[in-house]
């Protein structure tokens, strides 16, 4: 326990060392997160990547605050309406679609999830030089440690299109990277998983699902191929998902976001027994206009009367005569937190992208027995049969909407891999097609010409 508060410590000291801003700039070396006794045995490895855990849960691309997909994607998006105090190079700014270069959050989004990158890496690095970490312990430290890099590198490749790669810790190399097409980087997202998959099991190293397996790999995969259009491999890997007995679908709402389901693939655990998800703490707001963010009007207005979640997952609150809507997927506040943790995947995805697969296909009779499933436990009928694919994919558009709003980006993410970001151009009136990418951060191009081009419309 004690070494693993030391490892805990170093990761905090690196994240806040001026020193490593971000990968592509950095100075190396970052502390000791890459030295020999950090891996001198699987008790050391394992804290060392428990620390990269827990600082996704604390500030990351994954996190339920301001610095996650979910806040920055949601707001660009059309899933909430943004309060926060506005300001130049803000979230204010992405939440009315006039982002720049110099935006202060993008910044913040690339630098952190290039530092975590890097943190995958030299974990890489360091279980594959050790000569005291079984064989068998180092396959799943690196499974996972890959994994964790792949859902970065996703993240980054759907917000900014086309990115640099990188997977050595060697600063030489990372100050020159160039940028990969979107082509390029997911198949390399392909190769990467595929190398990562055979190395983990699909047993959990903890009950509570806080740890990477074999099936997010797989789901992450799946995902990727979906981006690609290999439809058919996708639907291989979800049908698989589904089918496996670690996983089962839960019937009621109002226990999807406790920590114990069945149906959870990974989550994250807050730092401290009894503390509040974060996404809680965003989107506590009571009797007044809120400080940060409530779902949008659109979002409100889209469910069907008698859809059950937006009675059990959002709570209409009333101020000078006005309706504000607060997500309330995560329910217990700070000091009373003992069922919740924040959830990255679940099975409800992997049924909405197994139909989504099935659809793409051609087959959107076989795609129904999916969405019909998350439909019913929702309140609702049954689609009726003999729906054409547009159609089908148009009421899958509407489940990922009703079912994954304020998590983790999904309504942005969703909308891009289905081609249909133009939806916000109804409700957003900045928004123009370009946006279908944010802006490379400015300071990087000055740090490193060779990521340019900026991207189009910026």
């Amino acid at each position: 326990m004690k070494n693993y508060h030391f490892i805990i410590l170093l990761l905090g000291i690196s994240l806040s060392s001026n020193s490593c801003e971000n990968l592509i700039d950095t100075d190396l070396p970052y502390n000791q997160i890459g030295t020999a006794q950090v891996y001198a045995d699987t008790q050391s490895a394992n804290a060392a990547l428990s620390g990269l855990y827990a600082e996704l849960w604390q500030s990351s691309v994954l996190a339920g605050d301001t610095t996650g997909s979910g806040a920055i994607l949601g707001t660009y998006a059309d899933d909430l309406t943004c309060f926060v105090e506005p300001s130049s190079n803000s979230i204010t700014d992405l939440y009315n679609n006039i982002q720049q270069p110099a935006n202060n959050v993008v910044y913040n989004f690339w630098s952190k999830a290039y530092k975590h990158i890097y943190y995958t890496n030299a974990i890489i690095e360091g279980v594959r030089a050790s000569a005291g970490i079984p064989q068998k312990d180092k396959d799943r430290l690196i499974g996972e440690a890959i994994t964790i890099r792949s859902i970065l590198y996703f993240y980054l490749q759907q917000m900014f299109d086309e990115v640099p790669y990188t997977s050595v810790t060697d600063y030489n190399d990372n100050s020159k990277l160039s940028k990969l097409s979107e082509s390029a980087l997911l198949n390399q997202l392909e190769n990467d998983l595929q190398s990562a998959i055979p190395l983990l099991e699909d047993a959990y190293k903890n009950s509570e699902r806080i740890f990477i397996n074999r099936k997010v790999a797989e789901l992450l995969l799946a995902k990727v191929y979906l981006l690609k259009g290999d439809w058919h491999k996708a639907e291989l890997l979800l049908s698989g998902i589904i089918q496996a007995p670690q996983y089962t679908f839960e019937n009621d709402l109002t226990k999807v976001f406790q920590k114990t389901g069945s149906h959870i693939l990974w989550q994250l655990k807050p730092a401290n027994a009894t503390d509040a998800t974060k996404e809680f703490l965003l989107y506590n707001f009571t009797v007044s206009i809120p400080k940060t963010f409530s779902l949008s009007d659109q979002l409100a207005d889209s469910f069907e009367s008698n859809d059950l979640r937006k009675q059990k997952w959002i709570q209409t609150l009333v101020f000078n005569q006005k309706n504000y809507y607060r997500p309330i997927k995560y329910k217990n506040p700070a000091n009373a937190n003992t069922n919740e943790y924040s959830i990255v995947f679940r099975l409800e995805e992997v049924y909405l992208l197994y139909a989504e697969a099935l659809t793409q296909q051609n087959r959107p009779d076989e795609a129904k027995s999916s969405v019909d499933k998350i439909r019913q436990r929702a309140g609702l009928a049954v689609l009726p049969a003999g729906l054409s694919q547009g159609t089908m994919l148009t009421k899958i558009k509407e489940e990922w909407r009703h079912e994954f709003f304020a998590e983790m980006g999904h309504r942005f993410l969703d909308l891009k891999r289905l081609n249909q970001l133009q939806d916000l151009s109804i409700s957003k009136p900045n928004w123009q097609s370009f946006h279908k990418a944010l802006p490379l951060p400015g300071k990087e191009l000055l740090i490193n010409p060779n990521l340019k081009p900026q991207n189009t419309g910026y």
